[in-house]
């Protein structure tokens, strides 16, 4: 299959203006009123006022935020099932764990090789809307035959190059499953060769695909959840990470199913675990970081946040998600205190960045009972130069001389904003992910004006709706009691449908 190739790029320098202007000085974010940034060939050349140089293009952003582009280390690339569980609890009685019986008889693909190569678009275009310029896809295997494959993957890299998305892409790998049984009690299936091949080749997608389309597709290591994986699998993972140069990311510490699991069959925490294979260091992200010990989640004592601060992983915070569970870390100020690397994740729909820092801040203050936890600035930290810093990649997250033309323009003269204080607290008050207005990856305009260059967002959006109501009809093949789909995903009110019986919304009758 062909290489991804990204669109080119505009001839001569443009300069950017705007009422502000988030430089980078001194290792930290600096404000600039009435400032101007001035990027060429993918490089940024200057940041400030006064640029005296040539340039090919002027534009004047008026009333917004220019800043750098979001990193996003768990970043949705679903048509996200995770929604459908949020008032349709518990979640292995809703389809979110496999009974036995439909691992016996043999899981199954719910989607074709086409509708994922959608689902990916579709997906990657939303992150560019809501500002996120680096993306680190996450999608749910619950509808997966087993992990994801190298083929999906490679057309994902040619969907990102098209759209212009900065993306680190690698197929999801696992050695076990979740599985429950009719009484309702949760263990793990483990399939250990499968989960071995699916990792060999997920090696091999990283070594032919590292650094495609221009840089802009670069390539990790994505085990599934800690609790479906082998310590044979989380060993060779972890050297092929060293050996390879990618980051490696594990979903770990995210539930009390997970952190039960691993205590039982291991004997430690999480961290612990991971501790004692070697797995931990500086290029491992670790979602969610929230079932811990120490926290309000989990009684038994430990050191498990010291365990990854003095790894240098780094905690990938999804606050939306893990708030709509009931959840959430105990609490940013404290582990930023504690001198916890973190950086930002969606991870749920909406791939809304600023919700997620809204909601992070919220429940921050709310579990420290002070305001004084958190400030805007700490999250947009996380959101820029966190994510950047979790890469290894200084290029990144800053506007600054010899930066990647990473860049997003934030509008402020929207009905909603209000009032415009400072632009940063002004955006975690009132702004949504989708104020951005022009988004620049690598020095191409992603976005202008809102539109993304061949997406057509209402065709779009009517594909996705479509093929997400034929996967909702299929959720009772992989529930435990295979009940039929109205059962399992009910509605915030009855609902009349005059003379037809219960019915999923949008399912056909029948």
């Amino acid at each position: 299959m062909s290489t991804p190739q990204a669109a080119p790029r505009p001839k001569g320098a443009v300069l950017m203006t705007a009422r502000f202007v988030v430089g980078h000085r001194n290792g930290r974010h600096v404000l600039i009123e009435n400032g101007e940034v001035v990027f060429e060939d993918g490089v940024i050349t200057f940041v400030g006022r006064g640029y005296g140089g040539e340039v090919a293009r002027r534009i004047d952003y008026g009333l917004a935020l220019i800043g750098p582009g979001f990193v996003d280390l768990d970043a949705l690339a679903d048509l996200d099932t995770t929604i459908l569980s949020y008032d349709n609890q518990p979640a292995w009685r809703k389809g979110r764990v496999w009974p036995k019986d439909y691992i016996e008889a043999g899981p199954v693909e719910m989607y074709t090789r086409e509708e994922l190569r959608f689902q990916k678009r579709h997906a990657f275009a939303g992150l560019i809307r809501n500002g996120i310029t680096t993306a680190l896809p996450i999608a749910s295997l619950f509808y997966r035959a087993w992990g994801e494959t190298v083929e999906e993957f490679t057309d994902a890299a040619h969907e990102a190059a098209d759209l212009g998305l900065r993306v680190y892409l690698g197929p999801a790998y696992r050695t076990g499953n979740q599985m429950v049984d009719e009484s309702g009690t949760i263990g793990t299936y483990y399939d250990e060769p499968r989960g071995l091949a699916e990792l060999a080749e997920a090696i091999s997608f990283c070594e032919r695909l590292e650094g495609s389309a221009g840089g802009l597709v670069r390539t990790m290591l994505s085990p599934d959840r800690i609790e479906t994986c082998t310590p044979e699998l989380m060993r060779r993972t972890a050297a092929a990470g060293r050996a390879l140069g990618v980051p490696v990311r594990q979903h770990s510490c995210q539930s009390k199913i997970e952190y039960e699991l691993v205590l039982k069959q291991h004997g430690m925490s999480p961290p612990e675990w991971m501790a004692s294979l070697g797995y931990l260091n500086e290029r491992t992200l670790l979602p969610h970081g929230t079932y811990v010990s120490g926290s309000r989640h989990i009684d038994r004592p430990g050191r498990d946040l010291e365990i990854i601060r003095d790894s240098g992983a780094t905690i990938v915070h999804c606050p939306l998600v893990s708030g709509r569970g009931g959840g959430g870390i105990d609490h940013f100020g404290r582990y930023r205190a504690m001198g916890l690397k973190i950086g930002l994740g969606t991870d749920t729909a909406p791939s809304d960045l600023v919700m997620n820092m809204q909601i992070g801040m919220i429940v921050a203050r709310l579990m420290a009972g002070t305001p004084l936890a958190v400030r805007s600035e700490d999250y947009y930290d996380a959101a820029t130069v966190g994510g950047a810093d979790a890469l290894q990649r200084p290029d990144l997250g800053r506007l600054q001389p010899g930066a990647r033309a990473d860049i997003t323009v934030f509008d402020l003269d929207r009905p909603h904003t209000g009032q415009v204080i400072d632009p940063i607290q002004t955006m975690m008050i009132s702004g949504h992910g989708r104020d951005f207005s022009t988004v620049v990856i690598d020095g191409r305009f992603a976005m202008e004006n809102r539109a993304i260059p061949g997406s057509d967002e209402a065709a779009d959006n009517a594909r996705a709706q479509a093929q997400f109501e034929e996967l909702m009809a299929k959720y009772p093949q992989r529930t435990v009691f295979h009940p039929p789909a109205g059962a399992i995903f009910t509605s915030a009110y009855p609902v009349d449908w005059s003379d037809d019986g219960p019915r999923v919304w949008g399912q056909p009758q029948g």
